[in-house]
C-alpha cells in the first residue's frame, strides 16, 4: 500500500502585451515586485530583491486580517530574458526560513518548493509566461495557489499596460 501523498504541479500560463524585457522586469525590478506580490486583498510592503544565481529575495506581502507574511526566493538558475527558477519558502522578517505548519498553514503546503517562470516570445510585443510550481498535494491549498497566482498575473498585466513605477 502506498502511504505517500500524490504530489502535483501547478502550472499556470498567461500571455502579455508586452515584450519579454518588460515581462523580465516584472520579477527582477523591486518597484515591479512591490505592485503585483501578493492576492488581491494584498498589499507588499517590501521587495529585496537579490535577483542573480545563488542570490536570495525576500518579499512581504500584507493584509489587514492577516498580517505580514514573509517569502524567500533562492534563485538556483536564471537564463536571462527566458527562465528563472527559485526555491520558494515562507520565512520571518529576516529571511530564515520557517516551517509552514508552525506559521498555521494545512500540512500540505510545501516547504523548499521549487518554482520556475518561463518566458516566450510571441512575436515582437508579447509574451508567454508560464509559472510551475512543484510538489503540490490535491486540494484547497493547491487550487488557493492557483487563484494567488492568478491574481498576481492580473496585476502583472495592469502594470504593464500602464506607466513605470515611480512615474504615475
Amino acid at each position: 500500500m502506498n502511504t505517500e501523498t500524490e504530489k502535483h504541479d501547478l502550472a499556470i500560463t498567461r500571455t502579455f502585451d508586452a515584450p519579454a524585457a518588460e515581462v523580465w522586469k516584472i520579477w527582477s525590478d523591486p518597484g515591479y515586485v512591490k505592485r503585483w506580490w501578493g492576492p488581491d486583498i494584498f498589499t507588499c510592503p517590501l521587495a529585496r530583491i537579490d535577483f542573480r544565481e545563488g542570490g536570495t529575495s525576500l518579499v512581504c506581502m500584507n493584509a489587514p486580517r492577516f498580517g505580514d507574511m514573509y517569502s524567500t526566493w533562492r534563485y538556483t538558475k536564471i537564463e536571462p530574458m527566458k527562465l528563472i527558477e527559485f526555491i520558494h519558502n515562507l520565512a520571518d522578517s529576516d529571511g530564515n526560513a520557517l516551517d509552514p505548519v508552525a506559521l498555521g498553514m494545512p500540512s500540505d503546503f510545501p516547504r523548499d518548493q521549487r518554482q520556475t517562470v518561463t518566458l516566450t516570445p510571441v512575436g515582437d510585443d508579447r509574451t508567454e509566461m508560464t509559472v510551475m510550481e512543484y510538489g503540490w498535494t490535491e486540494g484547497r491549498m493547491m487550487d488557493m495557489a492557483r487563484m494567488g497566482m492568478e491574481q498576481c498575473m492580473n496585476k502583472m498585466a495592469a502594470i504593464l499596460a500602464g506607466p513605470p513605477p515611480g512615474t504615475d
